[in-house]
């Protein structure tokens, strides 16, 4: 997947954060040093629904987690993905069945086939960004740091 454009566009991802209230993370894990579990967390906190899905754990963040999108058992509005680019194609197939209004592939997670599953069958498709980070752009929550600190200023005090 060369040009990544089409699934970068900012009034889709905009359009996908404040329309969704369930997101399903594939690939969700238990492990708080990990990337997928504070996306989860951040989600959360922020008023999201969040769904994990990752048939090694039972339960992630308070949550039941389930071994498969297929076996989710309400609406989902995203499908974001912590996975390896190979098993997009197949998540994609998941997403599409359980009536999912978008796809959303975290840093890294690049597959052509599994982009156009999804968007072939009218899902949003995000590639290649942090669904944490672009909510946080447009929802006015990013510090230079990376986190809120609920603060309106634009001096760095203390910070030496």
């Amino acid at each position: 997947m060369t040009d990544l454009t089409p699934y970068q566009e900012p009034a889709a991802i905009q359009q996908v954060l404040n329309t969704a209230r369930t997101v399903a993370v594939v690939g969700l894990s238990s492990n708080q040093l990990r990337a997928s579990h504070f996306v989860g967390f951040y989600l959360r906190r922020h008023g999201y629904r969040v769904i994990p899905v990752n048939p090694r754990e039972t339960e992630i963040l308070g949550e039941t987690s389930y071994p498969s999108l297929r076996e989710v058992p309400e609406p989902v509005d995203i499908v974001n993905v912590f996975r390896a680019p190979d098993a997009l194609p197949e998540i994609a197939r998941d997403a599409v069945a359980i009536g999912a209004r978008s796809l959303w592939c975290q840093f890294g997670v690049i597959n052509e086939e599994g982009a156009r599953i999804a968007a072939d069958a009218g899902l949003t498709v995000i590639v290649d960004r942090c669904i944490k980070i672009e909510h946080a752009r447009y929802q006015g929550r990013m510090h230079w740091l990376g986190f809120n600190t609920n603060r309106i200023t634009s001096l760095r005090t203390g910070l030496q």
